[in-house]
């Protein structure tokens, strides 16, 4: 379905109609996706948001490469998402893989007729790139988020991107570049929190990273719930992805059935998260709460 007037589907049947005819008239910008491409829905609507920012000068046309192989073939595309903007019935510019916004529209900007309305500032640029990364992690693409964030940061780099890229290298378990990245933060008294968050998750990340799977662990714990290993390397799982509320809940029961195993860890990694998401934190409230309750 169209998004607005300016973005449509196109088909093997319609697309010299919507797109080379129109783009006599128009840049068209086409987007070769797929419902299976993590990074494709994460570009999408960052593309939507350039075409409606031109109000009517671009447009932007949808290619299902898994419903329409033909046009796949036709203009010879082999990776995605693959972006190509038509002007005069020819392809004129195009890219591949994830661009931040940014750059998209400098490839945009020789080609249409009209400058987008100015709403784009460095915070503006750095949250849409930042709910790009945030898309592709959730989807497991943290390959793609790290591709967009080091060329966003030869674009700008800031302490923010900075971050960003540090904590997308620990989701793909290349620990030390994180560290590296996120020792180069310039202003690290502003950034005390999340660094401290950060450099906590490597280090969970670390001690994990010998850990069985999480389906080995809770199918141990199915048969054997007070199994105190199992508990503890689940909770570890939890925290090495920021999962804090399920990892506090496996802490706490560890606990309160085997507050001595590994000479009190459970009491000590509660305490260390405690200190991670900060005294005001709702989670660490709750769970203090519980602790001293179990304690006494």
């Amino acid at each position: 379905m169209s998004q607005s007037s300016y973005i449509f589907d196109v088909t093997e049947e319609t697309f010299d109609r919507y797109v080379l005819e129109n783009s006599f008239h128009k840049p068209v910008l086409v987007d070769f996706w797929a419902d299976w491409c993590a990074p494709c829905k994460a570009l999408m609507p960052v593309l939507a948001g350039i075409t409606e920012s031109y109000a009517g000068e671009l447009l932007m046309a949808k290619v299902d490469c898994d419903a329409e192989a033909g046009l796949s073939e036709r203009f010879g595309i082999r990776s995605l998402p693959t972006v190509v903007l038509f002007k005069d019935g020819q392809p004129v510019e195009g890219f591949a893989g994830m661009q931040p916004e940014s750059a998209i529209r400098a490839l945009l900007e020789p080609h249409v007729s009209l400058p987008p309305m100015p709403d784009a500032d460095a915070g503006d640029t750095e949250a849409d790139i930042s709910a790009q990364v945030d898309a592709l992690l959730r989807n497991g693409s943290s390959a793609q988020a790290i591709a967009l964030l080091q060329q966003a940061m030869t674009i700008e780099p800031s302490d923010k991107l900075r971050l960003l890229l540090g904590h997308a290298y620990s989701c793909n378990d290349q620990l030390a570049e994180a560290e590296q990245v996120l020792a180069e933060v310039t202003d690290r008294e502003a950034h005390k929190l999340p660094l401290k968050s950060l450099h906590a998750e490597i280090g969970f990340r670390r001690q994990a990273h010998d850990f069985p799977a999480e389906a080995l662990l809770l199918e141990r714990l199915k048969h054997s719930p007070q199994d105190s290993e199992a508990t503890f390397q689940l909770a570890i799982l939890k925290l090495a992805h920021q999962d804090h509320e399920l990892a506090l809940a496996h802490l706490l029961s560890l606990f309160q059935h085997d507050r001595s195993y590994a000479d009190g860890a459970a009491q000590r990694t509660l305490l260390e998260v405690f200190d991670i998401l900060g005294s005001e934190h709702p989670l660490t409230t709750q769970y203090r709460r519980k602790l001293y309750q179990a304690l006494y």
